[in-house]
């Protein structure tokens, strides 16, 4: 192989020693928040969002008092978002069915899908307020049928923002609270005097909400272990740098460590792409963020060959994979390690960020290769269940669990199995020994 970095981000060190100081902070945060509780929490919001109203949580009035903020165009495309995000889901869950079967006469085997009971959603709002996401956890929870669903977001510009709000409501959450950062991620988990804790934890956020989930993960479920926004550019010389430059900035304005790679064959649309990011960045209004990305996690990756091209990113495994070249339908047959694929110049990873009706919560930090994104199946838990409906199968599968019980030297699961045997069979099987 002969692959070439033309740039190249921050070593690897230095971003385990950042993410070594997010992670100490969060551990020190969910402690206190655990001993303390609402005391903790109210200081935390005070400190990090100046806020302090008397109750976190929106009353149905304050609800509709922020609603009516919100203009009637923006409501309107939030209601195209929230339809499209809501038909997929819904087609997803269609696809999730409870199953049954006779695997021998007399013996039934099979699941039921069951929503998870409580969900706490996280909307941030406190840089940018996140609308979409609201769609993407609250109302994809909805679909699944959660019966608890919280919502918290953070205060913007001093008050819960509007859009955010009205996106919430829409989406089905039955509590709302204005509070943001591991402050809410605490709560939710964790539960306070007033907050009563949930089962499960989604949602994006930044570094130190994403460490407190990955902290909490076992006491709470969580959706992913989710990093910094990550975008990756596969293109080759049917697209300009215009479109490769934008689509990589488009994402690393997200925040100051979002990872922006552009994987190509072609080394004029490399030295073009460089080029052409220089001048957007002297226009682009979040320059000062996007900027910041840009220098210490862009890279520009240049390949011999698509294959080559497909090996490293499978081996980055980006949160979001923009490909654009002469033959996008061979990596969405070919790739196995991504967030989600934005095959060709007409789509992009904003309109799956905000209205196609994919979901955008992804994995990162490479955990696309085991997992995939949020979607309605996250809230659903598959249970099992079985049942014998006759004597004979319940002789029949009891004399083999009783071998094989006796085999591993369970002889009190044999126990199990012979006492089906004896009632059901009639047969005589001496206590703690193996059926014949």
């Amino acid at each position: 192989m002969s692959i070439r970095w033309l740039k190249e981000g921050k070593a690897q060190t230095e971003r385990a020693e950042d993410d070594a100081k997010v992670r100490s902070i969060v551990e020190t945060t969910l402690t206190d928040i655990e001993k303390r509780g609402d005391d903790a929490v109210r200081e935390l919001s005070e400190k990090f969002d100046n806020y302090s109203p008397a109750s976190y949580r929106l009353n149905e009035e304050q609800i509709q008092e922020l609603i009516a903020e919100v203009s009637p165009r923006d409501m309107d495309d939030i209601k195209f978002a929230h339809d499209q995000v809501r038909a997929f889901a819904e087609a997803q869950r269609a696809s999730m069915t409870d199953i049954e079967i006779e695997t021998i006469p007399g013996v039934i085997l099979g699941h039921k899908n069951i929503p998870v009971q409580s969900v706490g959603c996280y909307i941030p709002a406190g840089k940018f307020p996140m609308v979409a996401s609201a769609h993407m956890s609250v109302l994809t929870a909805s679909v699944a049928g959660v019966s608890r669903i919280m919502a918290a977001t953070p205060p913007f510009q001093g008050k819960p923002n509007p859009a955010v709000v009205a996106a919430i409501h829409m989406g089905g959450a039955h509590e709302i609270y204005a509070l943001g950062g591991m402050q809410a991620i605490g709560a939710m988990a964790l539960g306070t005097q007033t907050i009563d804790p949930v089962h499960m934890l989604v949602g994006p956020g930044n570094a130190f909400v994403a460490e407190a989930k990955r902290q909490l993960f076992g006491r709470v479920g969580i959706d992913l272990f989710a990093g910094p926004t990550e975008t990756m550019v596969i293109a080759d010389d049917t697209v300009d740098a215009q479109m490769c430059a934008t689509d990589l900035l488009g994402q690393a304005e997200h925040g100051y460590n979002s990872p922006a790679v552009l994987i190509t064959n072609s080394q004029k649309l490399a030295q073009d792409t460089l080029e052409k990011i220089k001048e957007l960045l002297e226009i682009l209004p979040t320059a000062d963020t996007a900027g910041v990305s840009w220098r210490d996690y862009g890279e520009v990756i240049l390949c011999d060959s698509y294959e080559e091209m497909l090996s490293i990113a499978d081996d980055i495994a980006s949160e979001h994979v923009q490909v654009m070249t002469d033959r996008d339908d061979w990596f969405l047959e070919n790739m196995h390690n991504y967030g989600a694929l934005f095959l060709g110049p007409r789509t992009n990873v904003a309109n799956g960020d905000k209205v196609i009706g994919t979901n955008h919560t992804l994995p990162t930090k490479k955990a696309g290769r085991y997992t995939g994104g949020l979607w309605v199946g996250k809230f659903l838990k598959t249970h099992s269940y079985q049942k014998i409906l006759t004597d004979e199968a319940a002789t029949s599968i009891g004399e083999y669990g009783s071998r094989l019980s006796m085999l591993e030297g369970f002889v009190g699961h044999a126990e199990q199995c012979n006492v089906r045997v004896r009632r059901y069979g009639g047969k005589d099987v001496p206590y703690g020994e193996a059926a014949k």
